[in-house]
């Protein structure tokens, strides 16, 4: 031995690591000098390349769609019904935005009011979340479960009724209770049946589109206007923590469903190709994997929490699912508060801030989802897109619609 330079006699076995690179090292040496082995090697690459990248731009695509779809709604019901445009004040306000110009606890600025609001919310959001986390981690399933019912139930009935009444008094359409009644029965139904039990797909993501829009619209009309802004930044930032942090409640249930293979519940989540069923007569669920059967593969490898993420797809191996039945998961929260600062774009009666915003959305998401294939673990989705979306408005409202319109004004044209 000399120099730390290993010797071997030709034919005798290499020992150690030392030995077994220098192995790896002949090996690449001989499929190198192999032009046909190469060009198969790169051919190999080049397809899988071109596979991942259709892959990945379909689910791109599968998550643009709704969220587009759900913004679009919110905004066509803004414009349409008078209830919610920025000259309606709302005489009621949420119960957990006790500061307001409505009521004696006011500091009197709504700067302040909005901070002290948006602290408290994000107080009980924290509070609910690691509540939901506790209980997932106790195995209470069916507490969860009726907790999710009821919401589903709140939603689905008495919101959708709300709802309902105003567009009837806004096309003053002639309509009794009764009708009313039977047509808010079978939707809410239907809904619950979809979201909570079995039903085709696309119903059941059009229900949670559907379920997203009516809170929205909720916040829209029931939080004070300034409240509602910090809450957009605040809620943002939040997300960053619960994702990312190793103690945050979010990343605590993602990390806890991993560990047990278990899917997240599906009134929480957006599936872009799949869904989960509660209750199936045979025990299987759609998407290719039985949360009772301790053998079958996860579905995916990183579960999307309560609010606000999104999620990584598995990568393909002989027992996962096929390509068509994986897909990226967004949380409802994200659907809500992207509909929530399109909606209030949208009461400022100037479609350039509401477009600037929603494509502002659009992009953050997108980067997002760029993001999400390079690190390929979970990622809060509201932090780029709210930002976004906030900067965006704050540009078109303030600079660009002034400009415009003194433009207009002295009919100066570009």
């Amino acid at each position: 031995v000399m120099d730390d330079t290993v010797v071997v006699r030709p034919g005798a076995p290499i020992p150690g690591e030392n030995g077994q690179a220098q192995v790896r090292n002949r090996r690449m040496e001989q499929s190198s000098s192999d032009p046909r082995t190469t060009r198969d090697n790169e051919g190999e690459v080049d397809a899988e390349e071109q596979e991942n990248l259709k892959y990945g731009a379909k689910h791109v695509m599968m998550l643009i769609i709704p969220v587009s779809l759900c913004m679009i709604l919110v905004i066509i019901t803004i414009r349409v019904v008078t209830l919610y445009e920025a000259a309606s004040k709302p005489t009621v306000y949420l119960v957990y935005t006790p500061f307001n110009d409505q009521n004696d606890l006011t500091t009197g600025s709504p700067i302040s009011d909005g901070v002290i609001n948006m602290l408290i919310v994000i107080a009980i959001v924290i509070v609910m979340t690691c509540f939901l986390v506790l209980l997932y981690k106790c195995r209470c399933y069916k507490v969860i479960h009726g907790w999710l019912f009821l919401s589903s139930l709140i939603l689905l009935f008495m919101f959708t009724f709300l709802y309902l009444n105003e567009v009837v008094i806004r096309f003053n359409l002639a309509m009794d209770y009764i009708t009313i009644a039977l047509v808010v029965w079978n939707f809410g139904i239907m809904g619950i049946i979809s979201i909570h039990w079995k039903g085709p797909l696309l119903l059941q993501q059009a229900y949670l589109l559907i379920i997203s829009a009516l809170m929205a619209l909720v916040f829209i009309r029931h939080l004070p206007e300034w409240t509602l802004w910090f809450i957009l930044g605040g809620i943002a930032i939040y997300d960053l923590f619960a994702v990312l942090c190793p103690k945050g409640p979010l990343r605590i249930l993602v990390e806890t469903a991993e560990a047990r293979n278990e899917p997240i519940f599906p009134a929480l989540i957006y599936s872009s190709t799949m869904m989960w069923t509660v209750g199936m007569a045979d025990g299987e669920p759609v998407g290719g994997y039985n949360p009772l059967n301790s053998n079958a593969p996860p579905v995916d490898n990183q579960q999307l929490s309560q609010a606000n993420h999104v999620d990584a797809p598995v990568e393909d191996n002989a027992n996962t699912t096929p390509p068509e039945e994986q897909g990226v998961k967004l949380g409802l929260g994200d659907f809500i508060f992207y509909s929530v600062l399109v909606g209030k774009a949208a009461t400022a009666d100037d479609w350039n801030t509401v477009i600037a915003c929603f494509f502002a959305i659009l992009i953050g998401l997108c980067l997002t989802l760029l993001i999400l294939a390079i690190v390929k673990k979970a990622l809060p989705a509201l932090p780029i897109s709210i930002f976004a979306g906030i900067v965006f408005y704050a540009c078109t409202r303030f600079c660009i619609k002034p400009m415009c319109d003194q433009m207009a004004l002295h009919q100066v044209y570009l």
